[in-house]
């Protein structure tokens, strides 16, 4: 039976083949355009995923080898190698870069994928393979859909990475939500995902928390699990909204995009 480790590998290199796939077609004019991400034109995001591929490699090396993790003067060196290239060399480093950090990860054999421990700076212990390649998914598929809906406005996550990552939201939380932004509003919805299916609460007010599915909540919201991951990291706003979602009860959408304004 395939592990956690196993299909969150699996997902990445899928992804990472849709992305190269995509980058391949780009033209220069292309490589301009505005993303989904604010400030930041389509090769500024496949710099971003270059850069975060390269400080997560070293970061998973470390791990495997038992040796001490780069420190935030690597990192800089990296952001800076990136940030100073052209557009189209960022085109064709995240290729080579997210293509190194798969690997890394497809080498991995079961022990090791059970086994490892990675260290990152920012995270209170060390995680497992699944974890860290977890965070490396969500990174991954959030900014990949940052470079398509630059191109469609109607595209979204990767069915298949929204169904791993669906967990994550709640981790995130704590620095995601701005509870402030409601004005004193306070509300508990029932949250439907309506293709896993999944459902559970979300709780609004001095602090934004999920929590078991309530029985008698203010309202209902009902969208896909790659909706509601845009929705709680700034990622929907009107133009980028789909029909399927459906609200009801004190709030707005607009409420909900003021509490999570992404990052």
């Amino acid at each position: 039976m395939a592990s956690q480790a196993d299909r969150v590998i699996a997902v990445l290199r899928a992804g990472h083949d849709d992305l190269t796939a995509t980058v391949a077609a780009f033209t220069a004019d292309d490589l301009a355009k505005p993303s989904g991400a604010s400030d930041w034109d389509v090769s500024q995001v496949l710099s971003h995923l270059g850069s975060g591929a390269e400080i997560n490699l070293a970061i998973l090396e470390a791990g495997i080898t038992g040796s001490t993790p780069p420190d935030g003067e690597f990192n800089k060196g990296v952001w800076a190698k990136w940030d100073n290239a052209t557009r189209q060399k960022r085109a064709e480093w995240v290729v080579t870069a997210n293509e190194a950090l798969v690997k890394r990860f497809e080498a991995l054999d079961d022990q090791e994928r059970a086994a490892v421990r990675i260290t990152y700076a920012w995270m209170p212990a060390p995680v497992d393979v699944a974890a860290a390649g977890t965070m490396r998914l969500n990174e991954f598929a959030l900014h990949a859909w940052d470079v398509a809906v630059g191109f469609d406005p109607a595209a979204t996550v990767d069915a298949a990475s929204a169904s791993l990552l669906l967990g994550q939201a709640a981790h995130m939380f704590g620095w995601l939500a701005k509870p402030e932004q409601l004005d004193g509003k306070t509300a508990t919805l029932a949250v439907e995902i309506t293709d896993v299916p999944e459902t559970f609460g979300l709780t609004l007010g001095p602090e934004v928390a999920l929590t078991a599915t309530p029985e008698n909540p203010d309202g209902s919201l009902r969208l896909p699990a790659e909706t509601w991951l845009r929705l709680v990291t700034g990622r929907l706003k009107p133009e980028f909204t789909p029909a399927s979602v459906k609200l009801d009860g004190p709030l707005t959408i607009d409420d909900l995009r003021r509490v999570f304004p992404g990052f």
